[in-house]
């Protein structure tokens, strides 16, 4: 298949790796979390910080090395986010004084329907790690154009758009609307937990033969229940696909390190519709 260069405006990699004093980068079994609602008392996901702190001993039991934390911004979400990046920073003092090897990075949810009223700080203050990538939440019900316009949006403003969760937004024409998203620029996250249940499981194998899914993200929001921060066992699932295991190692490792760094991103697949 072709290969896909998408390119951010972004700043350069860091040096070194996420985890405090790991001296280098982590193992390539390492993985990174790029959907999980961690940040305590700010949205529909964590309680409190010993929620928090739970979550993250659930990554580091999975083998998640970075967490971002992405807070609902939308109109029924009051996430103040000049706020955020403290947030992130006062949960990693936490989880260091607490002795849980795991790092949350900055982020956000983001809703298409609140992409465009931010401003450019704004914006910038809930990319995903200190890449370019925006997580954007598409609205409810089957995707449509709007989306599309958003995703050409954020790339005028020189952001790529990674949409969150496809597997809510179920359509006749689903498939073909995700690729001609693709073709505009942007990625798909998947939320791993769904790859492990009935009735979803299906559909979501279905999606990554299609090679309409790019990553994946716990979407976790609670260690006491609902999705746990996991997403090991969906990538073992992902293995068992032919068409899937060539490209694993770019969707567990490379893609959301290049992510989070603001590295240039080669995509090896295209879709298959």
């Amino acid at each position: 298949m072709p290969v896909i260069v998408v390119r951010c405006p972004c700043v350069p990699a860091p040096e070194r790796g996420f985890a405090p004093g790991a001296g280098g980068y982590a193992p390539p079994s390492a993985m990174i979390d790029l959907h999980c609602h961690i940040l305590p008392g700010v949205d529909d996901g964590s309680l409190d910080l010993p929620d928090s702190l739970g979550m993250g001993r659930q990554a580091v039991d999975d083998g998640i090395e970075a967490i971002c934390a992405t807070p609902h911004i939308r109109h029924d979400h009051d996430v103040r986010i000049d706020e955020v990046a403290g947030r992130v920073e006062a949960l990693n003092e936490r989880l260091r004084a607490e002795g849980i090897p795991v790092t949350v990075l900055r982020g956000g949810e983001v809703a298409e329907t609140a992409v465009e009223g931010l401003g450019e700080e704004e914006l910038s203050q809930v990319t995903l790690g200190s890449g370019r990538w925006i997580l954007l939440e598409p609205a409810p019900g089957p995707l449509d154009d709007s989306l599309l316009r958003r995703v050409a949006h954020l790339t005028e403003r020189g952001h790529r758009a990674l949409i969150a969760h496809p597997e809510r937004h179920l359509s006749a024409d689903m498939h073909q609307r995700i690729a001609a998203l693709i073709g505009a620029g942007a990625l798909v996250q998947a939320t791993a937990d769904f790859f492990l249940h009935e009735p979803f499981a299906a559909g979501m194998t279905a999606l990554a033969e299609a090679g309409l899914i790019h990553v994946l993200g716990s979407d976790a929001h609670s260690s006491h229940g609902g999705r746990p921060v996991h997403m090991r066992e969906a990538f073992e699932r992902l293995a068992a696909i032919d068409s899937v295991a060539p490209h694993l190692e770019w969707m567990r490792e490379t893609a959301p390190r290049a992510i989070v760094e603001g590295a240039e991103l080669h995509l090896p697949f295209g879709p298959a519709v």
